[in-house]
């Protein structure tokens, strides 16, 4: 970048940061601490230039001024692996995609992904999206980046993991530390300005050799914002707390202790958020209690546990371990309800007859007493054979949860089944099996009583306080989809013989349950149940009403999982002072909170993602060199994802190695085209590729086309034999000559 073209653009920053200030040039250079008469001179050329384009005004003889005031817009940075970027304002509706301002590599002005920064708009011709400039940084999102060093003898640079951070970072030797070349590391940004051609930084953690398992593993963890470790202050707040419950805490919580009472959990679950009271009343009524562990009775607000928690947001699950929202001694330990043990918990106990209707509710603190831990499994097993240890009681809570999930659809809730990756790992943690875990009717009759006790709880709250004067609670917000993308959608599935109907909105969702259902075991299952999911809004939680999609309520919050996620910790907090009078708290604080959990969340979300497709890689790297069944799961104008439906693992294939002609990207059509042969390639096609690679550091698949393949096993075998025949001549050769 040119000096001037430089100087021009910090003279733009001060500016934006100063809207209302009047400057002129000798104060401008000051700020900029420009000194020589060549920088002051460019300085004056670029305050000429951004009046003539009307950037600036001159408001007194030799003073300017930023002019559009209304142009400047705030928002967060969307980083491309291309470099380029998407920037969203922040008061922009959610879902809402259409007023995205996008941002050339060269106008980011250090600008990272997920950061919150003040754009200029520059122009948006007819319809088309607004382009602009960052002017701005607000806030960084993150200025930790993990990756690769590169040491030469006096300097060194990091290559990030993540492709969305297009600089690498500078590290001077004396940063180094001890880091070699070539190992994997934690680098923290300590200084980047816009005239910088790199940012630069310093190596604060080693994390070991690339491809090692556990070196991969931790670098997820901190590409994503979280650690394996907690701070000594929270340790130690959490090794302060007694095993044991006092009498006088008892008294104060209706006692459950004597009420059957069990969990139903995966084998290898460590920390029990909930568990289900069953008892009989007679007449065909039954009292069921959702028993939620009672965490904020040990996570009290701004303690170093509950800075620590919001910071988290959440637990994270990768494929080989579990990052926990809380110590272990509260999450594996006092929280936990593990069997045969006195817990405190949160409830929500209802009183249901034999059609699964609510005919009484009541929320408040508890103590329970697991009578039983089952494991899906387990529960399964009764379900199914009706025999077994409480086998009658889980039947009947199956059968209610049936009636009650056929009422959620019949009322436009959503059956979204997702096929869930799992791997069998050996000892040393390597992949030797992938396989689709399965929901049964145990996973499903959990998961229905823990949607009624959320949804009790957000209605109950909701109905607080009158007119303007509502109660402030965390609430789980998923809005209806855009049109745009549904009308997608629609056309995507009409490819495969499905259709969607969207002439009337209340038929959406029943039209969708149907295609879900119809694609079921069909190599296509995945691929439209992804698409579809995109076509949803995305989940998040805010103190704004405005009810659940997805699962059509109307009020909708999480409760039953504070011992891994914050929210439900928030929730717990606010509707027990509710309950005992408390006034309705500061939503602006809250709302602030929520903004934090979702975002931390959609992190545990990736990184638990990268952990999937890094296995995932690691067992495919067996297979390089066979051919399987893919289809096309993705279409861009570099190349084309395929998934192998054997293993459920995505790769790429290269157009630049697709050979039988020249293919070009259709962007709106979703496929690519051959030039010549006018052979078309689209999103759900299923064709046959060949592992040609698995790079484990990238976490990358490459892919060939099986022709492809063959054509190069064919070069590869002609190469081969006639470097023999020359090698056989040669000897012949060499024969004739010595026999001469």
């Amino acid at each position: 970048m040119a000096q001037s073209t430089k100087i021009k653009r910090m003279v733009e920053q001060v500016f934006a940061k100063n809207q209302r200030r009047l400057f002129n040039y000798k104060q401008i250079a000051a700020k900029l601490d420009l000194v020589s008469s060549e920088e002051k001179n460019a300085v004056i050329l670029a305050i000429k230039q951004l009046v003539k384009t009307g950037v600036l005004e001159e408001v007194q003889p030799g003073k300017f001024a930023a002019v559009f005031i209304a142009n400047f817009v705030e928002g967060i940075v969307d980083v491309t692996q291309r470099g380029a970027a998407y920037v969203k304002p922040t008061d922009m509706e959610r879902g809402d995609d259409s007023k995205d301002i996008f941002v050339q590599k060269e106008n980011l002005n250090t600008a990272l992904h997920g950061d919150l920064v003040k754009v200029q708009l520059l122009s948006a011709k007819n319809n088309d999206r607004p382009t602009g400039e960052i002017v701005e940084i607000i806030n960084r999102a993150r200025t930790q980046f993990v990756g690769t060093i590169q040491v030469s003898s006096n300097y060194g640079f990091l290559v990030a993991d993540d492709k969305r951070m297009y600089a690498d970072i500078f590290i001077q030797k004396n940063d180094l530390g001890k880091a070699k070349d070539g190992d994997k590391v934690i680098v923290e940004l300590t200084h980047w300005m816009p005239h910088d051609d790199s940012p630069s930084g310093k190596v604060i953690e080693i994390l070991g050799r690339p491809g090692d398992h556990n070196t991969e593993m931790n670098a997820i963890v901190a590409e994503f914002g979280f650690s394996s470790k907690f701070p000594e202050a929270v340790e130690k707040e959490a090794a302060k707390f007694s095993d044991k419950i006092s009498a006088d805490e008892i008294k104060k919580r209706k006692d459950f202790r004597k009420t059957l009472t069990i969990t139903i959990d995966p084998l290898d679950a460590k920390d029990f958020d909930d568990a289900i009271s069953y008892k009989e009343l007679g007449n065909g009524i039954y009292e069921i209690g959702v028993h939620i562990a009672d965490v904020s009775y040990y996570v009290t607000p701004k303690s170093a546990l509950d800075n620590e928690a919001l910071t988290r947001g959440t637990s994270v699950y990768l494929v080989d371990r579990t990052i926990p929202m809380l110590p272990e001694k509260l999450s594996n330990g006092l929280c936990s309800l593990r069997p045969h043990e006195e817990k405190l918990t949160f409830s929500a106990v209802f009183k249901i007859n034999d059609k699964a209707e609510i005919l009484d509710e009541w929320f408040g603190k508890t103590v329970i007493y697991s009578d039983r831990r089952f494991t899906y499994e387990e529960a399964q097993d009764r379900i199914e054979t009706g025999e077994g240890d409480y086998a009658n009681e889980i039947i009947k809570l199956n059968n209610l949860a049936k009636i009650m999930r056929d009422e959620r659809f019949s009322k436009g809730a959503i059956s979204f089944e997702t096929e869930e990756v799992k791997f069998k790992l050996d000892e040393n943690f390597k992949p030797i099996d992938i396989y689709v875990k399965v929901r049964k009717d145990a996973h499903k009759l959990v998961e229905e009583f823990m949607l009624l006790a959320n949804k009790k709880v957000a209605e109950y709250v909701s109905k607080m306080g009158k007119g303007t004067n509502k109660f402030t609670y965390v609430y789980r917000v998923h809005e209806s989809p855009n049109e745009d993308k549904l009308k997608l959608f629609s056309t995507f599935a009409a490819r495969f013989g499905y259709k969607v109907l969207l002439d009337n909105p209340n038929k959406v969702s029943k039209s969708l349950n149907n295609l879900l259902v119809e694609v079921e075991g069909k190599p296509e299952q995945n691929l439209l149940q992804s698409q579809a999911i995109r076509t949803m809004s995305k989940a998040i939680y805010s103190t704004k009403k405005s009810g659940h999609y997805g699962l059509a309520f109307e009020y909708y919050s999480h409760f039953t999982s504070p011992i891994r996620r914050y929210p439900d910790l928030m929730a717990h907090r606010l509707l027990f002072d509710y309950l005992n009078g408390g006034k309705s708290a500061n939503q602006e604080e809250y709302e602030m909170m929520c903004k934090q959990s979702s975002s931390m969340e959609q992190k545990a979300a990736d990184a638990e993602r990268a952990s999937i497709k890094y296995k995932q890689v690691e067992y495919i790297k067996d297979f390089v060199g066979q051919t399987f069944d893919g289809i096309i799961s993705g279409v861009t104008d570099w190349g084309m994802y395929v998934e192998i439906t054997q293993y459920k693992c995505e790769g790429l294939i290269k157009l630049a190695n697709i050979h039988d002609d020249y293919y070009e990207f259709d962007e709106r059509n979703l496929c690519i085209i051959g030039r010549s042969t006018r052979k078309k390639y689209q999103l759900g096609d299923i064709i046959r590729v060949t592992v040609a690679g698995a790079d484990m550091v990238k976490r990358q698949i490459d892919l060939e086309m099986e022709s492809t393949a063959m054509f190069k096993s064919i070069r590869k075998n002609q190469d081969r034999f006639r470097k023999e025949k020359e090698r056989g001549k040669k000897k012949d050769s060499g024969s004739r000559k010595r026999r001469r």
